[in-house]
C-alpha cells in the first residue's frame, strides 16, 4: 500500500486539481467519496468534481446544529450544479439520549463532553457515510492548523482504514479564494464576517485579525481543536 501511495503522489505532483481528481478515480479499485462541510476549500473540490461529472460520491454531515448560512450554501450548490449531495444525520436515539441526560449545551462543560457530542453528531454518521469507501477525498489544507502541517496529499488513514486524498493540502487561502471567485462558486456568507472555519453554530465564532484560522472553533477550550474526523 505504501508503495502504491508513493507512486500516486509522484504521478499527481504536477497535476492540476481537476487532473488529480480524474487520476484518483481512474486508479481506484472501488468507491471514491468526498466529505464536504460546505466550507471554502470543500466548495473548490465540489466544483472540480461536479463540473467534470466525476464518479465521486459527494456527501455532507448535518449535525442538527448548523448555521442557516450553511444550509443556504447547500441549497445554492445543488441549484448551481444540479447534482445530489447526500446528507447524513446523526442517530436520533443517541442525540435524544445526550440532550435528555446532559442538556443541549453539555459540550461547553468539558473537552470530554464536547468530544462526546462530536462523536455522536459527526463521527458516527461519518463512518456510515464512508462505508465501503476505498479513497476518501477531503478539503484539508496544511495551513489550517498545526495538526495538519505534516499531512501528505495522499496518505493511509489508520482510523478509518482507507486512503485519504487531500488535494488542497498545499494550497493557500488566497489560492482558494481566487479559485472560488474565478468560477463563481457559492460560498457561505459568514466567511465575509470573519468566520474562516465554520462548524456547528454553538461551537464557532468569528476570528479577530491575526488569530489562527482555527481559533474560532471550540474557542472556550485549550485542546488541539479537532473533533476526531481528521485526528
Amino acid at each position: 500500500m505504501k508503495e502504491q501511495i508513493n507512486e500516486w503522489i509522484q504521478a499527481i505532483d504536477t497535476m492540476t486539481l481537476e487532473e488529480s481528481l480524474v487520476y484518483i478515480v481512474e486508479q481506484s479499485e472501488g468507491k471514491v467519496s468526498f466529505s464536504t462541510s460546505l466550507g471554502q476549500e470543500d466548495q473548490v473540490i465540489t466544483h472540480a468534481i461536479f463540473s467534470q461529472d466525476l464518479n465521486i460520491e459527494v456527501f455532507t454531515l448535518d449535525t442538527g446544529r448548523l448555521f442557516q448560512e450553511t444550509y443556504d450554501v447547500l441549497s445554492s450548490t445543488k441549484n448551481k450544479y444540479k447534482k445530489n449531495i447526500e446528507v447524513f444525520f446523526p442517530n436520533t436515539e443517541a442525540v435524544q439520549s445526550l440532550v435528555t441526560e446532559k442538556g443541549p449545551n453539555s459540550f461547553y462543560s468539558s473537552v470530554e463532553n464536547r468530544k462526546e457530542c462530536c462523536g455522536i453528531r459527526k463521527i458516527e454518521p461519518l463512518k456510515r457515510a464512508l462505508k465501503d469507501t476505498k479513497i476518501w477525498v477531503t478539503g484539508l489544507r496544511a495551513a489550517q492548523s498545526d495538526n495538519r502541517q505534516d499531512m501528505s496529499i495522499l496518505e493511509w488513514d489508520e482510523g478509518f482504514g482507507m486512503i485519504k486524498f487531500n488535494p488542497l493540502i498545499k494550497w493557500s487561502l488566497e489560492e482558494v479564494e481566487a479559485y472560488l471567485k474565478e468560477y463563481k462558486i457559492p460560498q457561505n456568507a459568514l466567511h465575509k464576517q470573519g468566520f474562516i472555519s465554520i462548524g456547528c453554530a454553538p461551537c464557532t465564532r468569528a476570528i479577530e485579525e491575526g488569530e489562527d484560522v482555527r481559533a474560532g472553533r471550540w474557542w472556550w477550550e485549550l485542546s488541539h481543536k479537532e473533533c476526531g474526523l481528521h485526528g
